[in-house]
């Protein structure tokens, strides 16, 4: 099949990734066609900062800068980044900083990051914060200390409410996603956030997505 730079994205997607299927012997499965496309991003290591926290870390007055916009409206990856010390005194340099600033900070990391690190975290929803343990964030301006806000990050889908309907959810409702190909899982306890400014996405972490090969050639189906 020929391709110009007209053709739309999806229908090239589809194409490869049927190429791929019968490469592998693999029925080809339909996607489903809801009112928006279901987009999975596999959410790497990150923290949140107060303004308070990126002062301390960054300077008095210091602002985030945008290194790239995220699929969510207003959401992005700052260009700054910090150094995260755990409680073995082992780091992890270059913690990606998500903007724009919260009201707490927070740190969410794989648990194949923690258990490196030496954390015993524990599996929250982005927020749920208490009881969690806290870190020692440095940057170019002094330290930060964190009594607590340290978690995994338990995997979620945002949606509109048309998509809420056309799954038959409602906030904090929990859905299914089946992750199809060779090395195929089916993840369970998807949180749904829905809201008229979220677009369609799920959100799971580095190793969830290492674990079923998603790739973005990866066709992925919300079920009941």
């Amino acid at each position: 099949m020929d391709f110009d730079e007209k053709t739309p994205r999806a229908r090239i997607e589809q194409f490869v990734r049927e190429a791929v299927y019968k490469e592998l012997n693999l029925p080809v499965p339909q996607p489903v066609e809801g009112p928006n496309p279901l987009v999975v991003n596999v959410s790497a290591r990150h923290v949140h900062l107060t303004q308070e926290a990126v002062e301390i870390l960054f300077g008095k007055g210091y602002q985030l800068n945008v290194h790239k916009w995220l699929y969510q409206e207003g959401q992005f990856a700052a260009k700054e980044s910090v150094t995260l010390i755990g409680p073995r005194s082992r780091i992890i340099s270059n913690l990606r900083i998500l903007g724009p600033c919260r009201k707490e900070c927070q740190v969410e990391l794989a648990l194949t990051d923690a258990r490196a690190l030496g954390f015993d975290v524990p599996l929250r929803n982005s927020g749920d914060l208490k009881g969690t343990p806290g870190c020692m964030l440095m940057g170019p301006a002094g330290f930060y200390e964190m009594s607590h806000g340290v978690i995994r990050a338990a995997r979620h889908v945002h949606m509109s409410p048309a998509d809420a309907e056309f799954y038959g959810v409602k906030d904090k409702d929990r859905l299914k996603m089946r992750v199809y190909g060779e090395n195929s899982t089916i993840f369970e306890n998807l949180l749904c956030r829905v809201d008229p400014a979220l677009k369609l996405e799920v959100h799971i972490d580095t190793d969830e997505g290492n674990a079923c090969d998603l790739s973005q050639y990866s066709l992925c189906e919300l079920v009941k």
